[in-house]
């Protein structure tokens, strides 16, 4: 299901070129109260259960993350868990002591199963996983409008953003889809759409002159035709090559040879 394209689209059938968009990580349950509970006690000398609420909305916040809706207040509810584990990192996670939590995930496209003790991956997880739900906001915007061409440049961007961040900041990931090799590749991928959709946008508004057109047109066109041709080149190569779903390399191939048709 994460590999496919189709399942994201907009259901608008004179949309005739799919974007790509990324599946969400899963990710099993974890427990956190016992482990935070212990912290409080040991290091602040405080009693824990005076924290019962607050543990329980921390729990009850990471569960829902794990079935975000597709949409903004998706996108809300991975970033305010995000937030709140700025927080614990920074009061219960000392770089010295090691508070024997396993967080598994799951690769995006193969499924695999990755697990580390350290906080940073469940961190970098729930980012890869707001940049993923920003392609499949784009890949679902209605292309042929104005306005359905802006929110999808803005969410391709959003994802390209959140992307290049992970791939600048959280390093030493045990799962491929978070290596570095494969974010350059997902944020290649993102520009590209951004550059499609622009194409797109300028086919849409239309200039009075026909001439100007067709040479604005031609424009955009090599535009896109060359940064498709850049991702091609990224998802053709080792250790990407044989990580990439196929649908995804020839659909990139087949944009590429088709702008610069």
């Amino acid at each position: 299901l994460n590999s496919s394209v189709e399942v994201y689209q907009n259901e608008n059938e004179s949309i005739n070129v799919p974007m790509i968009p990324l599946g969400l990580k899963e990710t099993k349950e974890v427990e956190l109260t016992m482990p935070l509970k212990d912290v409080i006690e040991e290091h602040y000398n405080e009693a824990a259960c005076k924290y019962e609420k607050e543990l329980k909305e921390l729990m009850d916040l990471r569960q829902a993350m794990r079935t975000p809706t597709r949409n903004e207040a998706g996108i809300e509810l991975l970033m305010e868990y995000y937030n709140q584990l700025y927080f614990i990192d920074n009061r219960f996670f000392p770089p010295n002591k090691n508070m024997g939590i396993f967080f598994h995930w799951y690769d995006s496209l193969t499924g695999v199963p990755s697990y580390q003790r350290a906080l940073a991956f469940e961190k970098g997880s729930v980012l890869f996983n707001i940049g993923a739900l920003y392609t499949q906001i784009g890949a679902r915007q209605d292309r042929t409008t104005k306005e359905g061409i802006d929110h999808a440049i803005e969410a391709f961007q959003k994802a390209a953003g959140a992307l290049n961040y992970l791939k600048e900041n959280f390093s030493n990931a045990p799962s491929l889809d978070m290596s570095t090799p494969s974010l350059n590749m997902l944020v290649r991928l993102m520009i590209a759409q951004v550059q499609e959709c622009v194409f797109e946008k300028v086919m849409v508004a239309g200039v009075k002159d026909e001439f100007l057109m067709q040479l604005q047109s031609a424009q955009e066109a090599a535009r896109v035709a060359d940064v498709y041709s850049l991702v091609y080149q990224t998802m053709t190569q080792p250790p990407v090559k044989n990580y990439v779903p196929f649908s995804w390399t020839t659909m990139v191939q087949v944009k590429s040879e088709y702008f610069k048709a």
